[in-house]
């Protein structure tokens, strides 16, 4: 493994460079790799896996949405895209990409179709981590490792396509074959990852709940509600609004973030906005302190996984989601956004 100075603490982790695809090839010449679930994460790795020349097979349920997606993605009924239960069966390796719910409510059918030396791969540490919920807990005899992009699977794909590839965390839980780990990190430049860091599946699934919680998702959105709310109380437009709130951060500053770090993008603004952002970042931080550490013990109690659970595993869950993803496309914020959306210059005329 490469070591990396992060921040002046010395870190272990795997490049391209020296774990090449070739090499990847050739520790997965002889598996058959079962991808278990076409929702989320599923279609991207099996079509990056696919596209770098990895034997790939689906399992899916038939006649849904993402039966239908996958032969649409080139899948073919009966040769490379199964019902779950055959395509566990064949596979020598098993990316149970299912949601968090679907892997407990699947996990019999999974678990009978596991053979001696078989992988059981995860892109999540929750189904093992939470097992006193869950049930999942794997043969003895098969290997456990994980692969979690840090991206969702739209960008997976993405970055693939344009060679740069999404960084994803990796770990073996169980080694029953002494091959679990050149598996893992084969399996993590396969599907194309931009390297991989080392981490355990409990770091994993803590550091990703209170991640999508707060700062990639819930915190994110409710503090651009928040603002948003405060300039509409104080007499600006919609769109005023919106562009300070939103597009200005999406269209200019996180990239500036993301090409060169927080201090570059702040030397790239004016100079009355890099006073302002550095007088108040900290009392951002002080004031969401006690949130994060509520959430962390929410998330390491197993309460957070407990309201997973119960809420995704009602029969309706679907349609009460909808309702809930509703509300916020048809508030006026996001409506908003959606003409800001549309007036921005690659969207004219489309």
């Amino acid at each position: 493994m490469a070591k990396i100075d992060f921040g002046g603490i010395i870190e272990e982790v795997v490049t391209r460079q020296e774990f090449t695809l070739d090499k990847a090839r050739e520790v997965l010449k002889d598996e058959v790799i079962a991808v278990i679930g076409y929702g989320v994460q599923g279609p991207a790795q099996a079509l990056n896996l696919r596209d770098n020349g990895f034997k790939v097979i689906i399992g899916q349920r038939e006649g849904g949405k993402s039966w239908d997606k996958a032969i649409a993605d080139g899948f073919v009924p009966g040769e490379t895209l199964f019902p779950i239960a055959e395509a566990a069966a064949k596979g020598t390796m098993i990316k149970y990409l299912l949601s968090d719910a679907a892997q407990m409510m699947l996990w019999p059918v999974i678990k009978e179709n596991l053979n001696e030396g078989d992988c059981l791969y995860f892109s999540h540490g929750f189904s093992i981590v939470y097992k006193e919920q869950t049930k999942i807990v794997p043969p003895e005899n098969v290997d456990v490792i994980l692969v979690a992009p840090k991206g969702s699977g739209t960008n997976v794909r993405r970055n693939f396509l344009d060679g740069s590839g999404i960084n994803s965390s990796f770990a073996v839980f169980q080694d029953a074959t002494g091959r679990a780990m050149d598996r893992c990190m084969a399996m993590g430049i396969a599907i194309g990852s931009g390297y991989l860091f080392p981490t355990t599946f409990q770091n994993e699934v803590y550091s990703d709940l209170t991640g999508e919680r707060g700062v990639l998702m819930g915190c994110l959105a409710g503090v651009m509600e928040a603002q948003y709310n405060l300039l509409r109380k104080n007499g600006h437009s919609p769109s005023e609004a919106f562009n300070e709130t939103v597009e200005e951060l999406t269209q200019s500053l996180i990239r500036l973030v993301a090409e060169n770090g927080m201090d570059w993008m702040f030397g790239n603004c004016s100079t009355t906005a890099q006073r302002g952002a550095l007088d108040w970042a900290p009392r951002f931080r002080d004031a969401v302190v006690p949130v994060f550490d509520q959430l962390y013990e929410s998330v390491t109690s197993g309460e957070e996984t407990r309201i997973s659970l119960e809420s995704n595993s009602q029969p309706d869950y679907a349609e009460k989601l909808q309702v809930e993803l509703d509300a916020i496309k048809n508030s006026e914020m996001w409506r908003a956004g959606a003409a800001v959306r549309s007036l921005r210059p690659e969207n004219q005329g489309k």
